[in-house]
């Protein structure tokens, strides 16, 4: 008996769609809670004095004098007196170090007076393309440096919020994501939608599936000409909380339409992430012809859009591979310093650790085979420290 018939027996073709989602949707917040207990949310593990150096640039013989100084915050030891820190005790001894040390500006990277914010949007055309794990782990790794870091999440898959502990379908099925704030009947203020994440200096704008109705609202509000536009919703939106953050990291849905030219117009800056296959380079190409025309259609309207910066990131890199290689020589050779040099290479770390809505940053050393980790660790921090120097470029400090 073939499956149409199994399913012509067992009810309508939508009901069974929608029982398998329900299935699906209990069976994943049991390996949510099994994975996360005893604690509802997810936390966020503490890091060890080698961590922390790099993470501050402190030596850990600086750090130790310090702390005997008692000029650090004391902090847990583990059972052979090895001090285990917190990111809001990171965060506090990076204070300290910004009053007390040599070149105390250093420790604190964010905005200084007359800087404005940075609002990043990672974007393809193509799913697949490490977008979202970009986003947070670049997030989570600026949090950690001493950012103050908002992360939106406006594609309405919500892998982003996931990432975050969250079940979207069940807890923002009717609200409390940024859709609510950029519709366009009754849109609430962007402070109420953010939310606190269990990350020091990280909070989350959340998405759910309510978000893919701001495509038809959008088309019905430009028919009917409702303002604001879709080009400046979400600009006004970030205007509101602005003062709180840094960095604004927008993890955009992989096609371009409504929603990520709203991801577009609000941003300063954009990183295209693009696996070195052809095809994938291939659907870059498309994406890059449509964005180029529907931008300068936009600027026709609207008057010049300007970013910051536009830079190009190898994702999924594997060096052995000799086609990905040579694609990754070809597109350096077209877009030259356009592509960050660094490359976010494949690894199962990062996919182990996305089985239990984790990052590389989130998980035990324990867990994972130290070399293994400490190869993924030096490919992904490599990214976000070479494009950190690009966020502080836009601030004018390239010789910081």
């Amino acid at each position: 008996m073939n499956s149409t018939m199994d399913l012509s027996n067992s009810g309508s073709i939508a009901a069974s769609i929608a029982s398998n989602a329900a299935r699906l949707s209990e069976a994943l917040n049991n390996h949510m809670r099994n994975s996360f207990q005893p604690e509802s949310r997810k936390t966020l593990r503490k890091f060890q004095p080698a961590e922390v150096s790099e993470l501050t640039g402190i030596s850990m013989s600086n750090l130790r004098t310090r702390h005997q100084e008692g000029d650090f915050p004391d902090v847990e030891t583990d059972s052979r007196g090895r001090r285990l820190y917190s990111a809001e005790e990171i965060d506090q001894i990076r204070h300290v170090m910004a009053r007390t040390g040599r070149n105390g500006d250093t420790y604190l990277p964010g905005r200084r007076d007359g800087d404005a914010l940075q609002v990043i949007s990672i974007v393809n055309f193509k799913g697949g393309s490490s977008k979202t794990t970009t986003a947070i782990h670049l997030a989570q790794r600026y949090a950690l440096r001493g950012y103050r870091v908002l992360a939106v999440d406006m594609d309405p898959q919500a892998s982003l919020t996931t990432m975050f502990g969250y079940r979207p379908e069940i807890e923002f099925s009717e609200s409390g994501t940024i859709y609510d704030s950029l519709k366009y009947e009754d849109p609430v203020p962007l402070s109420q939608v953010v939310r606190k994440t269990y990350f020091h200096n990280l909070d989350l704008a959340p998405a759910g599936l309510l978000l893919s109705e701001y495509e038809t609202e959008t088309a019905y509000a430009l028919q009917h000409k409702i303002d604001p536009p879709f080009t400046q919703r979400l600009a006004i939106a970030l205007d509101e909380i602005e003062e709180n953050y840094d960095l604004v990291i927008i993890d955009c849905p992989p096609q371009l339409g409504f929603t990520t030219m709203t991801s577009l117009l609000a941003s300063t800056g954009l990183l295209i992430t693009v696996v070195p296959s052809m095809l994938d380079v291939a659907s870059m190409a498309q994406f890059l012809e449509m964005a180029g025309e529907t931008v300068e259609t936009l600027e026709d309207a609207t008057g010049p859009i300007d970013w910051s910066f536009l830079k190009f990131l190898i994702a999924r890199y594997e060096p052995t591979d000799v086609p990905q290689s040579q694609m990754a020589g070809f597109l350096r050779s077209i877009l030259l310093d356009q592509v960050l040099t660094t490359p976010m290479l494949k690894s199962t770390a990062i996919s182990d650790a996305g089985m239990t809505q984790q990052t590389i940053y989130e998980l035990e050393p324990s867990q994972v085979v130290k070399k293994t980790l400490d190869r993924i660790l030096e490919s992904v921090n490599g990214v976000a420290d070479e494009f950190e120097k690009t966020i502080q470029a836009a601030w004018g400090r390239e010789n910081d």
